[in-house]
Formats: structure tokens, sequence, C-alpha cells
């Protein structure tokens, strides 16, 4: 079993061999251990698709259209989903690295066992999306994304870009945010209800509650 722990949050990830793997170039329908490098797939349209136990490399799926699917048990390096649709589908037991993911709109995703490593979300958006188990974000990129109505508690966030991204009735309860960057977030208060913060990151925590309670300081 292979594990890896970012903060406080474990998580379960895929231990795949590539000689077990069989080599594909195509999708069409479901994808089972199968290796799958430099595949052109930009502007894809995929329904109940299912991903499991693969590994995905240098692939572009900018554009495409995932609904209603999963990928379960699965490795994604170097992959483009900028400008991607990702709608009801399931992501699980999977380490997703080094991907871009610019503009990609996902709703009603359900995450469990899945992180993020020195990925792009910028101008991301999460609608809806929920987090069924451990889910961490490491030295990425999500600024000026919008999440709203995501129920993510106790995710991970540690040394990521927050500048410029808006969270909007978000339940995050527990998430670990040290190490990110917190300046230019835009979040109602409530959002960050229990979060935990590094002490280098309070004086960003103090600008965005004098921000969002309209503060006056004057030093006079």
């Amino acid at each position: 079993m292979r594990t890896t722990t970012i903060g406080d949050v474990k998580v379960l990830l895929p231990n795949l061999d590539p000689d077990d793997l069989d080599t594909r170039t195509d999708l069409d329908g479901d994808l089972t251990e199968a290796l799958v490098e430099g595949a052109a797939w930009r502007g894809a349209q995929l329904a109940d698709v299912s991903i499991r136990s693969s590994l995905i490399t240098g692939v572009d799926l900018g554009e495409s259209t995932w609904e209603a699917g999963s990928l379960f048990s699965c490795e994604v390096t170097r992959t483009d989903f900028s400008g991607a649709t990702l709608t009801g589908i399931a992501i699980e037991r999977c380490a997703i690295t080094g991907s871009r993911f610019t503009g990609t709109r996902f709703t009603d995703v359900r995450l469990k066992d899945v992180l993020f490593e020195g990925c792009r979300l910028d101008y991301a958006t999460f609608h809806c999306v929920a987090a069924a188990g451990s889910v961490a974000f490491t030295n990425c990129t999500l600024s000026n994304g919008e999440w709203s109505s995501c129920r993510l508690p106790r995710i991970a966030l540690r040394s990521c870009d927050l500048a410029g991204l808006e969270w909007d009735a978000c339940h995050l309860d527990g998430a670990d945010l040290r190490g990110s960057r917190l300046h230019g977030l835009r979040a109602p208060l409530d959002n960050l209800r229990g979060v935990t913060l590094g002490e280098d990151q309070l004086p960003d925590f103090t600008q965005l509650t004098v921000a969002a309670l309209h503060l006056t300081v004057r030093s006079d």
C-alpha cells in the first residue's frame, strides 16, 4: 500500500508498475490497466467513461468534456486539462502531478484519496465539489479561481498560491492552509472557520479580515 502524508492528511495512492500495463493511444470507452503517453485527446467528449489503474503522461485533454465517469487508482503526470469541463465524475486514489487545469470547470465532482502536486489550477472553477476522503493540494497554483458550494473539510492546501481565489459558501472546516499564499484571497470569514494557519500567515489573514468586515484602520 502506497501512501503520502501532507501535514496531517494521509493520502492513499496508486501503486502501478508500467511493465504490467498495456500501451494505448485511443480513448474509445473505458480504459483499464493502460499506459498512455503523449496522446492527443483534445476536445474529447466522454460520457460515463471509467479510467482505472492507468498511467497517463503528457496527454492533451484540453477543452474536453467528461460527464458521469470516474478516474480510479491512476497516476496522471504533465497532462493538460485546460478549459475542460468535468461534471459528475468521481476521482479516487489518484496522484496528479505537474498537470494543467487552467480554466477547468469542476462541477459535482467527488474526491477521495487524491493528491494534486505541482499543478496549475488558475482560473479554475469548483462548484459543488466534495471530499469523501483525504484530499491534498501541494505546491499548486490556485490563483484567480472560484470555489462555490464546496464541501472540502480537512483538506490540505499546503504551499499553494491562493491569490485572487474566491470562496463562496464553502465548508472547509479543519483545512490546513499552512505555507500557502493568502494575500488577495477573497472569502467570507465563515468560509475560513476552523482552518489551520501558520504564524507567518497572520498578517495576510488580518488584511483579509479587515477587508471582509469593511473595517477602517487609522494611525492617528
